[in-house]
């Protein structure tokens, strides 16, 4: 008999052994060894919730899709986290998240005022920017109707309209200048979207930088609207980032490489990433020229890792309230069904090793600011207690 018909004879004659063993341990998991028995245990958990989804798609009363299933199951996992930072995204959902956002408009941001609206705010490469908007003038007619007594909603339903058509305002200038006609095409405007301006306080010229998300590409508009003020003359810059949620970690160590010109920027660390510090990349602009960053209680996540960059390496004052604390960041994961998890896989901690968390996925208290806007931080008295706060610093 040759050594490979042996082989075989002794595996034939070993199989009835092997099946009664492999039942045996199918039944009995807590015989098997540790690697083996969790690779079973999760094999019959999954197994469980196919199972699951099987009776109900066969056997409930009325059909439901199969695809509805698996997303409400992977909802329902998620959710069982109770972390409001982590997300299931549907195909659907997760389609429209990989689209940059977009609004259709002029380009402002205002809030109410007895005689209209008051520009906050004039986005860069907008229809209000190249129409001579500047922050301060107030929106006092849409189209030759008054907007006075109007509420903020009926008032920006007059400017807002489809892409590519005229609006006539009436603006009055916050010097109180009379009224002048502006003409606006309305336009669709894209985030990131960087506001800049300069004013001058006490004779001084400043600049003024606002960013409304740390979307892919931000840092490099950012630099653009920094150097734009600098050679208008600004002495000092006031980086503006209420209201803004965060972003692109990455996006916050380059922003802050435009001011840090070296030196660690933020130190990540997860359950199943290696601890990883991000530091400023170099070719910073002016590392010494004055600075102050604006924040609120809506300034998080990247927001707030820039800011407390800023804050650690004494290249900023903070003015404003505290921000919103938190000190945990997530990753994007795209799963096979076109859908995908945005859930949080670690921690992040400020050049000084603050965590501006209240401890995992809880809210802590943030950064606080040197200077604190007690009342009104996101109207214009909170840009103007910054201004001052900055014009007081430049030599």
């Amino acid at each position: 008999m040759s050594s490979r018909r042996r082989v075989i004879y002794v595996l034939v004659a070993m199989m009835p052994v092997l099946l009664v063993g492999g039942v045996w341990l199918g039944g009995h998991p807590e015989d098997l060894p540790a690697f083996a028995r969790s690779s079973l245990t999760a094999h019959a958990d999954t197994r469980a919730v196919d199972e699951a989804i099987d009776h109900i798609a066969s056997d409930y009363y009325r059909p439901v899709p199969r695809g509805s299933l698996t997303n409400a199951s992977v909802a329902g996992a998620v959710g069982s986290l109770h972390d409001r930072f982590s997300h299931y995204l549907s195909p659907k959902e997760f389609r429209e998240f990989d689209v940059p956002p977009s609004f259709t408009g002029i380009g402002v941001e205002v809030q109410p005022v007895k005689r209209g609206l008051l520009v906050t705010r004039v986005f860069d490469s907008s229809p209000a920017s190249r129409g001579g908007l500047k922050a301060g003038d107030s929106i006092v007619a849409v189209n030759g109707r008054s907007i006075a007594g109007l509420s903020a909603d009926a008032s920006r339903g007059l400017i807002v309209g489809p892409p590519g058509t005229n609006v006539t305002l009436s603006v009055e200038h916050h010097s109180g200048q009379g009224p002048r006609t502006v003409r606006l095409t309305r336009a669709t405007i894209s985030e990131p979207v960087v506001a800049s301006a300069t004013r001058t306080v006490h004779g001084v010229k400043l600049g003024i930088v606002a960013l409304a998300t740390f979307s892919p590409g931000a840092h490099g508009e950012v630099r653009e609207a920094v150097e734009h003020v600098l050679r208008e003359g600004a002495r000092g810059i006031v980086l503006d980032l209420r209201d803004n949620g965060g972003g692109l970690v990455e996006e916050a160590q380059l922003i802050s490489s435009i001011f840090i010109q070296r030196g660690a920027i933020v130190t990540t660390r997860g359950r199943n990433q290696p601890t990883q510090t991000l530091s400023a990349v170099g070719d910073a602009i002016l590392p010494a020229r004055p600075m102050v960053v604006l924040v609120d209680g809506n300034s998080a996540s990247a927001s707030e890792i820039v800011t407390a960059a800023l804050q650690d390496h004494r290249r900023a004052t903070v003015v404003g309230t505290h921000t919103f604390g938190k000190g945990v960041f997530q990753e994007e994961m795209p799963l096979s069904n076109g859908g995908a998890l945005d859930i949080t896989v670690g921690e992040y901690f400020t050049p000084n090793g603050r965590n501006l968390g209240g401890g995992g996925i809880k809210q802590g208290a943030g950064v606080t600011p040197e200077v604190v806007v007690v009342h009104g931080v996101d109207t214009l008295h909170g840009l103007t207690v910054a201004l001052n706060t900055l014009e007081s610093q430049v030599k």
